[in-house]
């Protein structure tokens, strides 16, 4: 009964007018999903992408031990979230992932500016750690807002699980970047 209120409750407050959960005979949980579970899973998938490519970046460039702890830790659990969310994604039939902007009538949030990036690959020393950790505060700000709507409307159990651990983990990080760039004096 609770399932079935949680499908209709996410089709009601849908904002895309999200499909009901796909019926799935008893033991295949893990294959029902609607359209938010599609959504949240493709552009995490783009969204993560980004994210390695930055914290790779800042394994090697940073001065910092602890930014490149973080960015190690970062890197080990984003690879991991991507590596499920592809699983999914295969499992329900569904494209490995799409253009960030593909999802921007749905509320969708923007990915990491591509000049961003080039300026962060070019950038060194104290001056690639301050972009660096400012620019990855705002993405992992973005994966948060993904999350949330995923939280909001989403019916995959795994799904749903992972978009919380998203929303937790991202706030953490973010705190201990602003505390990198603020040391208290």
């Amino acid at each position: 009964m609770k399932r079935i209120a949680l499908v209709l409750a996410a089709f009601l407050l849908a904002g895309c007018a999200a499909a009901p959960a796909q019926p799935a005979p008893a033991g295949t949980e893990h294959r029902v999903f609607n359209d938010t579970d599609v959504m949240f899973s493709q552009m995490m998938v783009a969204h993560h992408g980004q994210a390695l490519e930055m914290v790779r970046l800042a394994r090697s460039k940073a001065e910092r031990e602890d930014v490149r702890t973080l960015a190690a830790a970062i890197d080990v659990t984003e690879t991991d979230e991507l590596k499920t969310m592809q699983v999914w994604l295969d499992t329900w039939g569904q494209p490995p992932a799409a253009d960030a902007s593909a999802h921007a009538g749905h509320g969708g949030a923007h990915g990491t500016n591509p000049d961003d990036l080039k300026a962060l690959q070019a950038a060194s020393g104290r001056d690639f750690e301050t972009k660096f950790l400012n620019l990855l505060i705002a993405h992992q700000h973005n994966a948060i807002e993904i999350a949330r709507m995923e939280t909001g409307t989403g019916v995959n159990p795994g799904a749903l699980d992972l978009a919380k651990r998203i929303d937790e983990s991202r706030t953490a990080e973010i705190q201990q970047m602003l505390r990198f760039l603020n040391p208290p004096a």
